[in-house]
């Protein structure tokens, strides 16, 4: 599947030598995008993410180990993990990518007083490391920071401890305070690496799950102008890079865990050099069954709204959702990318799903990277492989992860609350 993914590219780009500027293909660009005057020639890191699709390749993702319910084995030893190798990076450019984004925890504390996380650092400089022995390019995307936790973005849980589910960033204005030091301290020590090529500023903002409202509509009726307004904040992340870095690209998704459905409320902001992402997963009713309940199929026939009535999922009913963005990006005069989409290896018909999806995102231009490119950690990788794209149907159709989670958190952790 990952092979369709980033390989159908004529010529890989390498990080040491980034092509000149040329314009895009009439013939699988579309719509043509309407770029600001400065962008002309356009710097070295940006020219990769204009002119059509040119970066492809596949998500990374670690989180912090906590060894009282992960153990020292499952994950790995920690801090981070699962531990990637060399021959994890050197096996993605193998295949054809020429980018990885690294989606993992931030470089300041979660909990107060906010300061530099040095073990994160150290972390990300060892990831960069062996990305750019791989000859890849690199975007940082911060799952968590001042006030978010990884259990932010996982949602709450019966077996998760309340202390390890922090999102009060929404609420705390130092929390969001801290964040743009953390931009700030990111883009001073990485502006001058040159396959660092994108900061994304933050893995899917979800104000609106905590609140359980999924109407873009009623949730910006009653929340517009607050701390739980993506909007009024995310500028202040900006203005904080650009402080020390002028040129590097920024990426950012909307609410919603950055849907689709929501991007058209992401208020864009006045900076020559920014990208706009979606992740995409819909519908969920398809990419997030699990096994033995493999009854939705692509292309198929299924209630895929949730409304009611049986709609037809196919290439078309793909077009018509990604036209939400292609809309937006005409309308702004922006450039757009996908740095998260993937479905669970067992779907019927996923190959053809992906497919599809990747041959809509060259169509458009965007760039683009799938969830995810897994860790060669024997533990993990035989026990929560639901989104690892090497093993097809082979393996366990089982989040081994969760249930040893949930298990030992029951056991263990129940005394520290």
């Amino acid at each position: 599947m990952l092979t369709s993914c980033v390989t159908n590219t004529p010529q890989v780009i390498q990080p040491s030598s980034f092509p000149p500027t040329a314009l895009p293909n009439s013939e699988t660009v579309i719509p043509p995008i309407a770029l600001p005057a400065i962008q002309t020639p356009a710097p070295g890191k940006w020219s990769l993410w204009v002119n059509g699709t040119q970066l492809r390749g596949a998500n990374i993702y670690q989180r912090r180990v906590y060894p009282e319910f992960d153990g020292t084995d499952f994950i790995g030893p920690g801090p981070f993990g699962p531990p990637y190798t060399q021959a994890d990076f050197d096996q993605l450019a193998l295949l054809g990518a020429n980018y990885v984004n690294i989606s993992g925890p931030g470089l300041f504390t979660i909990e107060p007083p906010y300061g530099v996380d040095e073990e994160a650092v150290a972390n990300l400089d060892h990831l960069l490391g062996m990305a750019e022995k791989a000859d890849l390019f690199a975007v940082i995307t911060f799952r968590t920071g001042p006030g978010r936790s990884e259990f932010a973005i996982l949602g709450p849980a019966d077996w998760l401890p309340a202390k390890y589910l922090v999102e009060t960033v929404w609420q705390d204005a130092d929390a969001r305070a801290a964040w743009a030091e953390m931009w700030r301290y990111t883009a001073e020590r990485y502006h001058n690496n040159p396959i660092v090529v994108g900061y994304d500023l933050m893995c899917e903002p979800n104000s609106n799950g905590s609140l359980d409202i999924w109407d873009p509509e009623s949730f910006y009726v009653q929340y517009t102008g607050s701390g739980n307004d993506w909007n009024t904040w995310y500028p202040g992340l900006v203005k904080a890079i650009r402080a020390v870095d002028k040129l590097t690209p920024i990426l950012v998704g909307g609410n919603d865990y950055s849907s689709v459905e929501w991007l058209p409320y992401l208020k864009p902001v006045d900076d020559p050099y920014m990208v706009y992402t979606i992740h995409q997963y819909s519908p969920h009713e398809y990419t997030h069954q699990e096994p033995l309940e493999l009854t939705r199929t692509y292309p198929g026939t299924f209630d895929v709204n949730d409304d009611g009535y049986l709609e037809t999922f196919d290439h078309l009913w793909l077009e018509n959702l990604l036209s939400i963005a292609v809309n937006f990006q005409t309308s702004h005069h922006v450039i757009l990318a996908v740095n998260e989409f993937g479905l669970e290896r067992w779907e019927p018909g996923g190959a053809d799903y992906m497919r599809d999806e990747m041959a809509l995102f060259d169509k458009s231009g965007w760039n683009y990277a799938a969830w995810q490119w897994h860790a060669s950690w024997l533990p993990l990788a035989e026990g929560d492989n639901g989104f690892n794209v090497f093993d097809g149907f082979r393996g366990k159709p089982h989040h081994e992860i969760e249930l040893q989670v949930r298990n030992a958190c029951r056991h263990q952790c129940s005394s520290s609350v």
